[in-house]
């Protein structure tokens, strides 16, 4: 646990760097209203609630609200952005002030202050009213206005900090804060801010930006790739081609049809709706689930059938047959849902428009076809850092250097997620902006967006609760290093929550050894928790022999876990690890030897479950068998050695 330890302590070092870091954010600001009421009755004119209003609370939203996180997790935050001059821009103007954020918002009075309005009973969501209309535009006297809070802003936060360039925060939600002469503007005065970050419904209007980090949702992200494949035909193998239609809508997503290729008498996709790219057939995304019949069936996100059992035909997520779309953007900028439609027939699926190869054990994943097409989202945005948020599942984060980091975060009711984002987005900035590592931004955002979800409202992250939540799992005493398989479960949840990364390995271990040693070190760096299962003696005698284990599994664990850099160590009775690969669902499942991972018995469940496998090599001629067998060759020697005979024991 001292390894723990210290990552902990170097993790609450970097939220100790951010402090007092400057930082601009430009974009849509609304104002997020919370009506809190009761019902105990319905009204006779229709079956519906009568509501008692008890509580109303008023918040900053879109850009206001990552601003507010970033002040909150410490650093000094500028807010530029269109308001109203309307009671709402006031409330937004006395919720920035309450946060201790600079307000360089500029007052539009012919533009409303876009609202969200949502109507609970019982922390329950009833109704959402939206106001504010995205195709309101500035007019010109307020792009310039715009344009010089802009710039005085910029320069304000660069004396403020002795010189040093702050930090650009873009939020561009499609409510029209953000016009072509704004983003022009930026574009031309990157080299003015060290670190940026983009957060757009729509990515491809930021082409040139060259952002430190973007952090797109999977919706916004697929319809990205589908924008950049061009309005041409493409062919991506001899049976499936790809439509795209004429136009570049700027607020809807793409539509895509999938089928056979001219002159094929045998499709083997049907045809889908949704914004995405087509993915060729044969790459290493194999998502899909096989039936008996040796059919592939399409699996819908959270890994159920949404087809027939024949595995033909599309469904939707509601189980349908008809193919789903991506709503377009809504009034208030919100993001479109990620909604999919897939097809399959033993050959390939195809979910929200990207067509992927079918495999026995598989089922369609997100964050797996996310991170297929990191590298071309690194291309099309021209960002050092893509983040690819999953919203319950997490996020996917990669770096232009090839780096991946899978983040996972906990399931939630929807009306406590509501700028969770911001939150993330708030904290990956800041991280990155002050020169953390990739898989440190990561860690730190995922756990700033987790632990901002426990209540309803628009959420917030203290830079106090960062810091406590940092230092809470790995208290002194409070996890012990040797646990059962029940421990172990709540012990991974709880990591789960914070965001961290579990790497797993198992093993008999029998005599503890240098190759062993350097393993199990190689494998602590690939995430951040470590986890080694350990086969208990019976198991060890049927899978080696009578004569092992030479070390009982009481000395082994406990010599397993006297290692800095093994975080738990549990012992299983079986002679697979399945069941507890189950229960843990590891980031990255570890194990030794010079064979790919493809050989790895463990390997099809791992992948099933959404983690990664890694082969680590072994230091060459140490091995538990070699020692076993120089130690009883010794023996030999003592034996047939009359001189050792005469000398006293």
């Amino acid at each position: 646990m001292a390894g723990a330890a210290a990552e902990q302590r170097r993790l609450a070092g970097v939220v100790e760097s951010w402090q007092g870091r400057p930082v601009l954010v430009i974009g849509d600001a609304m104002l997020d209203e919370w009506r809190f009421a009761e019902s105990d009755r319905l009204c006779r004119e229709a079956p519906a609630p009568v509501l008692t209003l008890r509580r109303r609370i008023s918040a900053a939203g879109g850009a206001a609200n990552t601003a507010v996180n970033v002040a909150a997790l410490g650093g000094r935050a500028v807010l530029v952005a269109p308001v109203g001059a309307d009671v709402a821009g006031d409330e937004l103007h006395d919720c920035l002030d309450r946060a201790g954020v600079w307000d360089r918002t500029v007052n539009q009075p012919a533009r409303p202050t876009p609202v969200k309005r949502r109507m609970l009973a019982g922390n329950q969501i009833l109704l959402r009213e939206d106001s504010g209309e995205p195709d309101d535009p500035l007019d010109p006297d307020g792009v310039q206005r715009l344009l010089t809070a802009l710039d005085c802003a910029t320069e304000e936060l660069r004396a403020a900090a002795g010189g040093e360039r702050p930090t650009l925060v873009v939020c561009d939600y499609g409510l029209g804060a953000l016009p072509e002469p704004v983003r022009a503007w930026l574009v031309a005065n990157r080299e003015r801010y060290a670190t940026v970050a983009l957060d757009a419904h729509d990515l491809a209007d930021w082409r040139g930006l060259a952002p430190t980090v973007v952090t797109p949702s999977f919706a916004e992200a697929t319809r990205l790739l589908a924008r950049a494949s061009g309005s041409a035909r493409r062919t991506t193998g001899p049976d499936l081609h790809l439509d795209h239609p004429d136009g570049d809508p700027a607020d809807g997503p793409s539509e895509l049809s999938v089928g056979a290729a001219p002159g094929d008498r045998a499709p083997r996709a049907h045809s889908v709706q949704g914004p995405g790219a087509t993915h060729r057939a044969g790459d290493p995304i194999d998502h899909a689930t096989a039936n008996p019949d040796g059919h592939a069936t399409p699996t819908g996100l959270d890994g159920h059938a949404t087809a027939g059992l024949n595995g033909h035909g599309t469904a939707g997520l509601d189980g349908s047959a008809t193919a789903a779309r991506l709503d377009r953007t809504g009034p208030t900028g919100e993001a479109a849902p990620d909604r999919v439609a897939l097809t399959g027939d033993g050959l390939s699926v195809a979910a929200t428009g990207l067509t992927v190869s079918a495999a026995d054990g598989e089922a369609v994943d997100r964050a797996k076809v996310a991170e297929s097409r990191l590298a071309e989202l690194h291309v099309h945005t021209g960002a050092d850092v893509v983040a690819v948020t999953l919203d319950t599942e997490g996020a996917v984060v990669g770096g232009a250097d090839g780096e991946r980091r899978r983040s996972h975060s906990t399931p939630v009711p929807a009306s406590h997620a509501v700028g969770a984002g911001d939150a993330y987005l708030a904290a990956m900035t800041l991280a990155l902006a002050a020169d953390a590592p990739l898989s440190t931004a990561a860690q730190l955002a995922q756990l700033t967006a987790t632990i901002t979800v426990s209540d309803t409202g628009t959420c917030v992250c203290r830079r106090e609760d960062l810091l406590a939540a940092l230092d809470r799992p790995h208290r002194d005493g409070e996890h012990p290093v040797l646990v059962d398989a029940a421990e172990l479960a709540a012990i991974v949840a709880e990591h789960r929550r914070a965001g961290r990364a579990v790497v797993f390995t198992n093993g008999c271990f029998d005599v503890l050894h240098r190759g062993h040693v350097r393993y199990l070190e190689q494998a602590r760096t690939l995430g951040d928790l470590l986890i080694v299962a350990v086969n208990s003696d019976e198991s060890v005698r049927r899978l080696k022999g009578p004569d092992r284990p030479v070390n009982p599994v009481e000395d082994r664990a406990a010599l397993l876990g006297a290692l800095s850099y093994v975080d738990h160590v549990v012992v299983f009775e079986e002679d697979s690890p399945a069941e507890l690969i189950r229960a843990v669902r590891p980031d990255v499942y570890v194990k030794g030897g010079d064979y790919p991972p493809e050989m790895v018995p463990e390997a099809p469940l791992v992948r099933r479950l959404g983690g990664q496998v890694r082969t680590l090599g072994y230091v060459p001629d140490r091995s538990t068998s070699r020692i076993i067998d120089r130690i009883r060759a010794h023996g030999q020697e003592r034996d047939s050695d009359p001189s050792f005979s005469s000398k006293p024991s």
